[in-house]
């Protein structure tokens, strides 16, 4: 005789498994803020309100965070690409590794935002309700290049969806 059994688990993704999430890309930049001097504690805040609504709500295709010079991103940049994890385990790796020592003279920082496409299948009334609820409003503009490349390095999951993170390295 033999005996066997299966389990299903389904998770829903919440503002818990939000705030999970966006609490790893906020210590990432405090420790961009802690080697170079920006983002300021208010903006990281408004970053990690931002991202937690657009996580919360399934609107997030990409962001990246980091510094730029002339049309291109440099180190220290972190790009995060959000995932549907599709009944997997994804790793949730510890936020840090951001390395100090990288020239940003003559660099700003900043960030970009790509929504998906249910952002971008909103009615205008829809738009402008989520709009809303967000801590700044973003100019439209286009995506800087990248001066070296991009390397993944962690991914960060919680209630089935993940961001998987890059960084800019110099070439």
């Amino acid at each position: 005789m033999s005996l066997s059994f299966t389990q299903s688990t389904t998770q829903t993704f919440n503002v818990t498994h939000a705030r999970h999430l966006a609490s790893k890309v906020a210590t990432d930049l405090k420790r961009i803020q802690r080697f170079y001097g920006s983002p300021t504690d208010t903006y990281i805040a408004k970053y990690e309100a931002e991202l937690i609504e657009l996580l919360k709500a399934g609107y997030l295709y990409e962001v990246t965070y980091g510094f730029k010079r002339g049309d291109n991103w440099i180190e220290p940049t972190l790009k995060y690409t959000a995932k549907e994890l599709a009944n997997t385990l994804g790793s949730d790796d510890d936020p840090g590794r951001v390395r100090p020592g990288a020239d940003v003279s003559g660099a700003s920082f900043t960030s970009y935002l790509a929504h998906n496409s249910a952002y971008t299948n909103l009615t205008t009334e829809q738009l402008k309700e989520f709009e809303a609820t967000l801590p700044f409003n973003r100019v439209y503009g286009v995506q800087p290049g990248i001066s070296g490349y991009l390397t993944s390095d962690k991914t960060y999951s919680s209630g089935g969806r993940s961001l998987d993170r890059s960084y800019v390295k110099s070439a």
